[in-house]
């Protein structure tokens, strides 16, 4: 049991023993102020929620690295998180004393994080503020996580955030404006609605186009400009086998034979064989593409030149003539805002899925989720198919009323 002890200065000191039986001490101006603590101490003590009273004193960023060093979650995820931490976390909260930090200063941060960045990037960016302090929770530094309950904005539904493309635009315009070596990518990522890694892994031994199918067994990730096999895909329903359309079969067929494929490397390969990178795709094949497509800005010809139209992040709209039009394309794949992902490639194909009635399990099996919620909430995006509704809900001919 702890005791109190006047000192010659005239204030008052409290002794106690931690849970390891070390003596400790700690002066108060008021003999109440030190009564108080001893009684909270013991306290403690009893319920095993014990927390040294200098323990506090650890710098967030000292304990941030000691919890990052205990990560073993996969490679991608790891380099997402650690920028996410030295660009957004640290530079907030690395040189507080954990003790310091409380639920209020938090909460104002997030608020003000929302105002210059996304959402997905506040949540991201709490969730790592919350995981450190959680850590010095568990770890007897702090006696609370001052982070719980606090509340990341809202999220807003934008004009672009429903960016589905119809088959029909797939195949009369992105594919034809796709160059020759990348349509099939393309074509194989909206008609077997695959995730970018699992488009850029697939191997000859996952394709069967006899019998009109590919098997999901591997993945490629994308770390610091580098690219490797993952030998397993996102998740264990992510192993999966899809079937493939009539009319994506001959596509893929004609890029084998123009560009084979060794059995131990990529079908969609770069020029020297090796995994496509995500990052340079997008830039240099994806958005052009759509530029050319019509479905990104606008490139027109102007005389002996061609006219760059683009709106861009603040919704103003310029315009700029260049001497080509591959530099005019470029411009505008470069400059306006928002335009289709590749990854919409995936959304629109549970979409059409839904909409013309498969059953959402299956569904939930070709897509690759674990749980069919999943699928209706994440991936079902708004469909402009009204037609389907209407001959839902109208009574046959034949069943009318005379």
């Amino acid at each position: 049991m702890g005791f109190i002890d006047k000192t010659p200065e005239g204030r008052y000191r409290a002794y106690f023993r931690d849970p390891s039986g070390k003596q400790r001490s700690k002066t108060f101006r008021t003999k109440k102020e030190a009564s108080k603590f001893v009684t909270e101490i013991e306290s403690a003590k009893s319920r095993g929620a014990y927390v040294a009273p200098n323990a506090g004193r650890v710098l967030f960023a000292d304990h941030a690295a000691q919890w990052m060093a205990t990560w073993n979650t996969e490679i991608t995820t790891v380099a997402r998180d650690t920028s996410i931490m030295r660009t957004h976390v640290l530079p907030q909260w690395g040189a507080h004393q954990l003790a310091k930090i409380d639920h209020l200063a938090v909460q104002a941060w997030v608020t003000e994080l929302g105002r210059r960045r996304s959402r997905a990037t506040v949540v991201e960016a709490l969730r790592l503020t919350s995981g450190v302090l959680r850590s010095a929770v568990r770890n007897r530094l702090i006696p609370f996580n001052p982070a719980d309950d606090v509340r990341a904005p809202r999220a807003r539904r934008r004009d672009t955030d429903e960016r589905i493309i119809s088959r029909h635009d797939l195949r009369t315009l992105l594919l034809p404006a796709a160059p020759p070596r990348h349509r099939a990518i393309i074509a194989t990522a909206a008609g077997a609605g695959l995730r970018w890694g699992e488009a850029a892994g697939l191997r000859l031994d996952a394709l069967d186009l006899d019998r009109a199918r590919l098997s999901v067994m591997r993945t490629v990730v994308e770390v610091g400009g580098r690219t490797e096999f993952k030998p397993f895909p996102k998740s264990k329903a992510g192993r999966r086998t899809v079937p493939l359309p009539s009319w994506l079969v001959p596509i893929i067929r004609e890029h084998l034979d123009r560009w084979p494929s060794p059995p131990s490397g990529p079908v969609f390969a770069n020029e020297v064989g090796a995994p496509l990178r995500r990052t340079l795709f997008r830039s240099r094949i994806w958005r052009p593409s759509l530029v050319r497509a019509g479905l990104l800005g606008d490139v027109a010809a102007d005389g002996d030149r061609f006219r760059a139209t683009w709106v861009d992040e603040e919704e103003i709209k310029h315009s700029e003539n260049f001497d080509t039009e591959a530099a005019a394309v470029r411009h505008v794949a470069r400059h306006q805002a928002g335009g289709l992902r590749f990854h919409d490639l995936r959304h629109s194909y549970a979409t059409w899925l839904v909409d013309d009635g498969v059953p959402p399990n299956m569904v939930q099996r070709v897509m690759g989720h674990e749980r069919a919620t999943t699928t209706l909430d994440l991936y079902t995006r708004r469909t402009d198919n009204g037609d389907r509704i209407l001959r839902a809900l109208d009574d046959p001919e034949d069943d009318a009323p005379s």
